[in-house]
């Protein structure tokens, strides 16, 4: 018993169409993905080399955000030290200014004290006012018997004494004040110099040889 093909009766064929040939009936195999496809290795290359410029250029705008907050900064605590700054000055001048106002009145307090008068409810308030001088700051500067500084002395009088080695202050006629290292008033004072000469003669004294230095006369 002879074997039929599935599919297909006795001498029945596939549909081909007219005018073509038996073989175009075979199925066509489809065209390989390597055809017409670029190289992998190509492609990963050129996008690494994207990635590569964009991440520099990120970079190079970091840098740059960077060192502009960095100067921001740095502009920023200058702005604060220089306000800083101004603010203690202003401070300062303003407050020299109230004490020098006050001056005049420290010094009648001072005179006061020096003639005895200082007593009562008046010691009480000239020591207050004092106390709140020193607190903002002021101080009294300049005794008898210190050298002569032309920088925080004012000489009113003048005069010479065989007992002083340099110019010394030899009276306090108003005293000085300062507030930290600012003097808003010169000591005024009274100066004596050496005599004219003196200082001569007692180098020459010390230095002239006596009697046991020279020896006596020789014997002849």
């Amino acid at each position: 018993m002879t074997e039929e093909t599935p599919g297909f009766e006795e001498n029945e064929k596939p549909d081909v169409p007219s005018g073509a040939t038996p073989d175009d009936a075979e199925p066509q195999a489809a065209p390989s993905d390597k055809e017409g496809a670029a190289p992998a290795g190509d492609s990963a290359s050129a996008s690494d080399i994207a990635l590569t410029a964009q991440l520099d250029q990120v970079r190079t705008a970091l840098n740059e955000r960077t060192a502009d907050l960095q100067r921001l900064q740095a502009e920023y605590q200058n702005y604060r030290r220089r306000v800083e700054r101004d603010r203690v000055t202003v401070k300062e001048i303003a407050v020299a200014n109230l004490l020098t106002e006050l001056l005049p009145v420290l010094d009648d307090i001072g005179r006061a004290r020096e003639h005895g008068e200082l007593v009562g409810g008046f010691k009480s308030v000239a020591e207050s006012l004092e106390t709140v001088a020193a607190k903002m700051g002021l101080q009294q500067f300049g005794k008898e018997g210190e050298p002569f500084d032309p920088t925080v002395h004012e000489a009113l009088m003048h005069s010479y004494a065989p007992d002083v080695t340099e110019t010394t202050c030899v009276a306090i006629l108003q005293p000085g004040y300062r507030i930290g290292e600012r003097t808003i008033r010169p000591a005024r004072v009274a100066v004596a110099e050496p005599q004219p000469g003196a200082q001569g003669k007692s180098e020459e004294s010390a230095d002239a040889p006596g009697d046991e230095d020279n020896g006596g006369p020789e014997e002849g």
